[in-house]
């Protein structure tokens, strides 16, 4: 079940809204742990189970990880934790890849398992997991198991993010204010975030297909398709995490900012700052602090840090395409931190170029499923193989799209946002502002009902995570 369908919308929510408010502040875990095991097994009763295993033993986990702290044993559970909750995605998420690999390097011929990915493993590994670390540096364990149960299968945050960690939330899972202000708060968050996943990103992905399925390529086409690729998986991300946001209000839960306006970024330690903010502050508190940070020797430094890269490349998807375009960025903090970075911060206009082009380029990576296929296109955006820059279907489809695109460009930037906090907080238009924004956002979700139910596409990205 998708938060952009019409099951999700206007059947599913409003029930679990009308459940949740009435039962006493004791009962809304359970209600909330129950309506988020309905919405993943959804997709399969199966991977519900699945992950209700994974819950267990992290419940289990963090229970003996609490009782013997201080002892050597407490590390031994906390490593048999960490195996037993991650052996859950290796297996699921890829072993097939592992077996395609291995045939191809040593001339086996394993048939493949064909194992179906459970949606969200890769979030809700990464919490389990932090949960139970977690504990481990000192956190109180979760003696209530539907508490417990309840963070981990949270459907608001459960399919696309952001990773909330368990020291994040573990006050308001006990006690947490639920009021008027921040259901409506919630309510404007996920219509953006909606507005933002079905009327911009399914269109940046409709014209990158477009484009893709094109039989005569030119330059600008590959620039084209560079630019919707890019827009697409940013308001798509985004969009997803503006709902897990909106709705987490909604429940009484503050959960982080996941991104933060990434495309005016200057470099690419300022944009990995501002994009998937919860996944990149993870894999710095759990991965590379513990593996020594920066406080090490510099063989071991760049040894972090490539690590780091390479399994958040690898969180990403079972593929080698997802390495690469980890690595490039680890390849690119590496240059910034040696040498880049004190030439970058002496121009904005250069800087801002080489962010975009670098993401651009990245994301064309991680989009196409071949690496041929993805260098191809890269070598495409600077006229390789002799192809013509442009031909009158190019201008066709640019004249079709160039406003969406331009828009869609804007978009991504702070500058629709800071407009309405001027007017929200102007004496002259705030008044006129609290009027006419309640229509804008109805507005807003009725087009977004027509669209979705006469559009047929409706992509969902993570499938891959």
């Amino acid at each position: 079940m998708l938060f952009s369908s019409i099951s999700f919308l206007y059947y599913f929510l409003p029930a679990v809204l009308i459940l949740y408010f009435i039962v006493p502040f004791k009962f809304k875990n359970a209600v909330l742990l129950a309506f988020s095991l309905f919405f993943y097994a959804w997709g399969g009763v199966k991977y519900a189970i699945t992950m209700v295993v994974a819950i267990i033993l992290g419940y289990i986990f963090g229970l003996l990880v609490e009782k013997y702290r201080g002892r050597k044993i407490s590390k031994l559970f906390l490593f048999l934790a960490v195996a037993s909750i991650i052996s859950f995605m290796l297996y699921f998420k890829y072993m097939d890849f592992f077996i395609d690999n291995f045939n191809k390097i040593l001339g086996l011929n394993i048939p493949l398992l064909r194992i179906v990915l459970p949606i969200g493993i890769s979030f809700y590994t990464f919490q389990i997991i932090s949960y139970v670390v977690d504990v481990y540096r000192g956190e109180k364990a979760q003696k209530n198991p539907i508490n417990l149960a309840a963070y981990v299968a949270m459907f608001p945050q459960l399919i696309a993010g952001p990773i909330v960690r368990y020291a994040d939330v573990a006050r308001e899972l006990e006690c947490r204010t639920h009021s008027l202000e921040l259901v409506a708060a919630g309510a404007r968050r996920f219509i953006i975030g909606l507005a933002k996943k079905v009327l911009i990103a399914n269109s940046m992905y409709d014209i990158s297909e477009i484009v893709y399925k094109a039989d005569e390529k030119t330059v600008l086409f590959y620039w084209i398709y560079g630019i919707s690729v890019a827009l697409y998986i940013y308001f798509d991300f985004s969009g997803y995490s503006d709902m897990a946001i909106g709705l987490g209000k909604i429940f009484g839960f503050n959960f982080l900012e996941n991104f933060n306006y990434p495309y005016i970024s200057r470099s690419a330690t300022e944009f990995w700052r501002r994009w998937h903010m919860s996944l990149g502050s993870w894999f710095r508190d759990y991965v590379y602090i513990p593996l020594g940070g920066n406080r090490v020797p510099k063989w071991r430094w760049f040894i972090n840090i490539f690590a780091v890269w390479l399994f958040t490349g690898f969180w990403h998807g079972a593929s080698w395409n997802f390495i690469l375009w980890g690595l490039f960025f680890g390849v690119l903090l590496v240059i910034e931190k040696f040498w880049l970075l004190k030439y970058l911060e002496k121009t904005r206009v250069l800087s801002r170029i080489y962010i975009l082009l670098a993401a651009m380029t990245s994301f064309m990576v991680f989009n196409i499923n071949t690496l041929g296929e993805a260098f191809q296109y890269i070598g495409g955006l600077f006229g390789a193989g002799g192809i013509p820059f442009v031909n009158a279907a190019t201008l066709y489809h640019l004249r079709n799209y160039a406003v969406l695109l331009i828009f869609a460009i804007v978009g991504s930037t702070p500058l629709i946002k800071n407009v309405a906090t001027k007017l929200a907080n102007s004496p002259k238009t705030a008044k006129v502002v609290s009027i006419v924004e309640p229509i804008v956002l109805v507005a807003l979700l009725v087009v977004v009902t027509a669209f979705l139910v006469d559009s047929s596409s409706n992509p969902f990205l993570y499938f891959r995570f």
